[in-house]
């Protein structure tokens, strides 16, 4: 008798063992769900940052190339220079990336399909047994 009491004692303990133990990895799941999701949170206002300074540093750069146009002509055509050139910049990649949209608008894999279908055929023809 004593002995059955001991196995369902020893088997309570177990199971309040490892109760214990789920909670924990539970516990320990979620404070690295949180340290990484900090370090996420970081990592995106720095690089949002980061872009604020390069768009920044960008506007700097072509007042800096207006002003030193300026110095062989007026203002206003160094002005105007820079307004087309950076118009025709943005016309070359707006069209660029309007081409690859056009490219990727159906985004099937075509490949893909068409091996399923031959592996389908071949299995229904009994070539792959």
């Amino acid at each position: 008798m004593n002995g059955g009491l001991g196995l369902s004692g020893a088997t309570k303990r177990v199971a309040d063992h490892a109760r214990s133990l789920v909670r924990l990895e539970l516990q320990l799941a979620g404070a690295e769900v949180k340290r990484r999701l900090a370090a996420l949170g970081l990592g995106i206002a720095l690089t949002a940052a980061a872009a604020l300074f390069a768009v920044t540093a960008l506007a700097f750069g072509l007042a800096a190339a207006t002003a030193a146009i300026a110095i062989a002509l007026p203002v206003w055509l160094s002005l105007l220079i820079m307004f087309g050139g950076l118009l025709l910049l943005a016309a070359i990649l707006g069209g660029i990336g309007a081409a690859l949209l056009r490219k990727g608008a159906k985004p099937v894999p075509e490949q893909a399909i068409e091996e399923a279908r031959l592996t389908t055929e071949a299995l229904r023809n009994g070539d792959g047994v």
